[in-house]
């Protein structure tokens, strides 16, 4: 790996010059950056249990950092993961699939380089865990040679763990069955696929079922539903079933905030309290209800999902959206969130304040560092992934599948993009950190369908026995 990584100069100066970023931020903006989600985690490290609103695996990773009481600590280990994660990407495309080193170098660019990646590593969020687990995972998948039961059920394994991080591993699963089919695997490769996959999930299922009395990954599915049509169901025109009347939303649809906003906003149809979960009848009718509208106004669904993922995704310019607030969390701050002028309560006890003194046995308030915090705000403005970047990237790979060689592998992280990317719209709204873990698949996808200098070479590696050592993609 050594070798490879000093053997182009293009990647050596891209590295460095990501672990400069990312030296800035952390001197910028010590200890850690904070969202709305960000103290539900950190209530779940102070004393893990199944939480209610969202899976709770990157709580339980804070939860193993605990007893060093150091945020600043959480935050580094979130940079150097990304950077070590592009340092095996970039390895795995030239080694692997016989990308050219000054294409794989690009390839792994955004994930080095992207402003809103670095900020996003800063916050207190699963999403940079989670994008090591899926990246790992599929770089192992598709590895030239036999999918070996081992290497299936380490993928198997990392795909589990990333979904009781974020529930939208899960489609990733299918994508990896849908890969081992194409390549004809063996049964066993199957089997410890699934197997693997399963023991994270049922695992923390029977965990939720021992607080709960039901096996699930969370208690909002049909809530987030709900929110996803709130946008558009439309009570005066098309009359709900009686028992769901209530869950209508209000005002015209023309004039109803963003879906995932109106799940929280004051007086909301859920009646959602801070501090208090969401009852299990709530959830049921909520998504009731959802597939009532869906069924009811299927056009207007399609209409809608279609304009958050064609339109907001691959739009040049960034938007307010869901919320002026919410977006502004992705963004370098000019002074800290003052998350002490509003301790609002959490679920499962204690409230913003309580939970960051509990973890960082301090205030764990965000410093505003300059002159390293206004670089990198002047940087933000310029260095970062447009969508219409993202969806010329998409295109790229998607022409590639149309090329004779390598269609399985590209078939397989250009679909990942695609899905990261499609879920979210589908079942809760569009946001702007959802764009970021899909941004290094399809920059791999395209590599390895216009950037591969040695296929024939990448392709007729010699094929792994079932029974052969695994090793993580790039090793």
């Amino acid at each position: 790996m050594r070798a490879a990584v000093a053997g182009n100069r293009l990647f050596s100066a891209l590295l460095a010059a990501g672990i400069a970023l990312r030296v800035l931020v952390v001197l910028g903006f010590p200890p850690a950056l904070y969202f709305n989600d960000s103290f539900d985690f950190l209530r779940i490290a102070d004393d893990p249990f199944p939480h209610p609103l969202r899976p709770s695996g990157y709580g339980l990773f804070l939860w193993v950092l605990k007893p060093f009481h150091s945020l600043g600590l959480v935050t580094a280990i979130q940079h150097a993961a990304i950077v070590g994660i592009a340092v095996v990407g970039y390895v795995a495309l030239v080694r692997n699939f016989g990308v050219r080193r000054w294409v794989a170098a690009l390839a792994v660019a955004p994930l080095l380089l992207d402003a809103y990646q670095a900020e996003l590593e800063h916050l207190v969020l699963s999403d940079t865990v989670f994008t090591v687990l899926i990246l790992e995972a599929l770089l192992l998948l598709a590895r030239p040679g036999a999918s070996g039961w081992r290497r299936a059920g380490l993928v198997g394994a990392l795909l589990g763990v990333a979904s009781v991080t974020r529930t939208v591993g899960v489609p990733l699963f299918v994508i990896a069955l849908l890969y081992l089919l194409l390549r004809r695997a063996r049964w066993t490769s199957f089997a410890a696929l699934a197997a693997a996959f399963v023991l994270p999930l049922g695992g923390y299922a029977v965990w939720f079922h021992s607080d709960y009395g039901r096996f699930g990954m969370s208690g909002v599915d049909g809530i987030f539903l709900w929110g996803r049509t709130s946008t558009f169901a439309d009570c005066d025109r098309h009359t709900p079933p009686a028992e769901l009347a209530h869950l209508c939303p209000y005002g015209s649809p023309d004039g109803r905030p963003a879906a995932s906003h109106q799940i929280w906003v004051e007086n909301s149809p859920t009646g959602w309290t801070n501090g208090k979960p969401f009852d299990e009848k709530t959830n049921e009718q909520a998504q009731e209800f959802a597939l009532w509208a869906i069924r009811t106004q299927p056009l207007d669904y399609v209409r809608t999902v279609s304009y958050d993922f064609f339109v907001r995704t691959f739009s040049w310019k960034r938007h307010r959206y869901p919320t002026v607030g919410t977006e502004a969390r992705y963004h370098f701050p000019t002074r800290p969130w003052a998350q002490g002028e509003k301790p609002l309560p959490l679920v499962g006890g204690g409230n913003r304040v309580s939970v960051v003194r509990d973890y960082e046995h301090g205030s764990g308030r965000t410093h505003i560092v300059d002159p390293f915090a206004g670089w990198l705000r002047a940087y933000q403005k310029h260095v970062f992934v447009r969508g219409t970047m993202l969806a010329a990237v998409l295109l790229a790979g998607l022409a590639g599948l149309f090329r004779r060689r390598g269609r399985k592998e590209i078939a397989l992280l250009w679909a990942a993009a695609v899905t990261l990317l499609a879920v979210p719209p589908v079942t809760v709204d569009f946001d702007y950190r959802y764009m970021l873990p899909a941004v290094p698949f399809a920059c791999f996808a395209a590599a390895l369908a216009w950037g591969r200098g040695r296929i024939e070479e990448a392709e007729a590696a010699p094929a792994e026995p079932e029974d052969a050592e695994v090793q993580p993609a790039g090793a």
